[in-house]
């Protein structure tokens, strides 16, 4: 607990135009990782936009690490199949954390993270100031795959007593 600096949810929403590892489908699932954390959203059949809105929660100690999205199609009789990956890192949203936003309107955007060949966004990124909470709206473009694209919600969350940003 004295190294833990937050939690960061992680809103897996949905999946667009992903690759089809099955005959004319596929059963895709998200793993998260970051550091040691592995976490998984379940898996929706059949479909190449899936819908999952899952919430996927993170231990924060380390702000230099960036998280691992890796997305796979279920397969029964033989190693699941990957799909594409992608990362991201959460400083610009932590930056924003550490802003004094209370008062703000909601909606606010208080900061835009540029899609570029340092990250895998597919379009501008807004972090917002929403009902007294920072978030984050993404869209990560796969990589290493022909087509694909995951879209996210990050928030963090302050943990009482721990060491907090």
């Amino acid at each position: 607990m004295e190294n833990l600096l937050g939690l960061l949810r992680i809103h897996v929403q949905r999946g667009v135009n992903l690759a089809v590892r099955d005959v004319v489908s596929s059963d895709p699932y998200v793993v998260i990782r970051m550091g040691k954390q592995k976490l998984k959203t379940r898996v929706i059949k059949k479909n190449v936009n899936p819908e999952w809105n899952d919430d996927l929660t993170l231990s924060i100690a380390d702000l230099s690490l960036p998280v691992k999205l890796t997305v796979y199609d279920r397969d029964t009789f033989s190693l699941d199949d990957k799909m594409g990956d992608a990362e991201f890192e959460i400083g610009p949203l932590v930056n924003a954390v550490k802003m004094s936003l209370e008062g703000h309107p909601n909606g606010t955007i208080i900061t835009k993270v540029q899609p570029s060949r340092q990250n895998c966004l597919s379009q501008e990124s807004c972090i917002i100031w929403n009902n007294g909470k920072v978030v984050q709206d993404m869209f990560l473009r796969l990589r290493n795959v022909e087509t694909g694209e995951v879209e996210l919600q990050l928030e963090w969350i302050h943990v009482p007593g721990s060491r907090g940003l």
